[in-house]
């Protein structure tokens, strides 16, 4: 057990920006789920806790709430909703790491969640149908995150394929946009709010990369952000000692003088007589020598 933490804490303080996003994930739904058992066990409400970090439809809880737009793609419904996200996170990170940079990754990921959230909020606040159903929606999870960053790689090489099971080699331009369809016609069948906002994350997506194609990195500000942010957190390496030679110069260059004429005359020894001629003594000067 202690090697397994041992194993997760170097791949998440070494490993990639998609690890630590995975990790991340993984962790908050473990805390919420240990929580869910102690309110279990004692009897206690946690669901008013945890619906300070869903993203509200609601405009006048989402302003004493601000800090949701970010929570809400970090908290999962399930351990099939968390799962199910991770591996198409696992999916499409790798493949968008193979061309782009970890920081375009992050802020794709980030980013794409808020569209996704503003998208979920301008429909459940001005779709008709959505209207009476504002005070209580709310959205929760990371999928407008990963169809931000599924869009954005099949944006940037629509025609790589990938071999999927059951059905063969597709091209992720066509994994894309089966996918955008299919959130589109399940809007009226349930979980609306989530497929609006799987379009928003793919609406940034497709859009940072068309922008990144013209030579405009749409997250420059908001990676430079970031790292003001994550800068005084990284741990600052102490600065090595350098510990000065108490001789001379002098005195210690006169030292490594005679120590290389010694070895000199050893290897003219071996040269005339072969290595077996040398005493103890001089295979040990020799031995000595190699080492450093």
């Amino acid at each position: 057990m202690t090697n397994i933490l041992n194993n997760i804490k170097k791949d998440f303080k070494y490993g990639t920006i998609l690890n630590k996003l995975i990790y991340i994930n993984a962790g908050i739904f473990l805390a919420v789920s240990i929580l869910d058992v102690f309110s279990f066990m004692f009897q206690f409400n946690i669901r008013p806790l945890l619906n300070k970090f869903y993203l509200s439809a609601n405009l006048s809880i989402l302003m004493k709430q601000p800090w949701s737009f970010i929570s809400y793609m970090f908290l999962h419904n399930g351990f099939l909703h968390l799962l199910f996200n991770m591996l198409w996170l696992q999916f499409s990170g790798r493949l968008f790491l193979q061309y782009l940079k970890p920081k375009q990754l992050l802020s794709t990921y980030i980013i794409g969640g808020l569209f996704g959230g503003i998208l979920f909020i301008i429909a459940y606040n001005y779709v008709p149908v959505f209207q009476p159903l504002t005070t209580g929606a709310s959205a929760v999870g990371a999928s407008a995150s990963v169809f931000a960053i599924m869009v954005a790689i099949a944006t940037y090489t629509p025609n790589y394929a990938v071999q999927l099971p059951f059905i063969g080699f597709v091209k992720l331009k066509y994994l894309a946009i089966f996918m955008v369809i299919l959130d589109i016609l399940s809007i009226p069948k349930g979980n609306a709010g989530g497929h609006i906002a799987h379009l928003g994350g793919a609406l940034f997506g497709y859009l940072y990369v068309k922008q990144l194609q013209k030579g405009k990195d749409l997250s420059i500000n908001f990676s430079n952000l970031l790292d003001k942010f994550i800068s005084p957190l990284k741990t600052r390496r102490k600065p090595k000692k350098v510990y000065k030679r108490s001789e001379s110069d002098y005195k210690f260059n006169e030292e490594k003088a005679i120590r290389q004429k010694e070895i000199d005359n050893i290897l003219e020894k071996i040269a005339n007589s072969g290595y077996e001629s040398l005493s103890k003594e001089e295979k040990a000067i020799l031995f000595s020598a190699s080492k450093k």
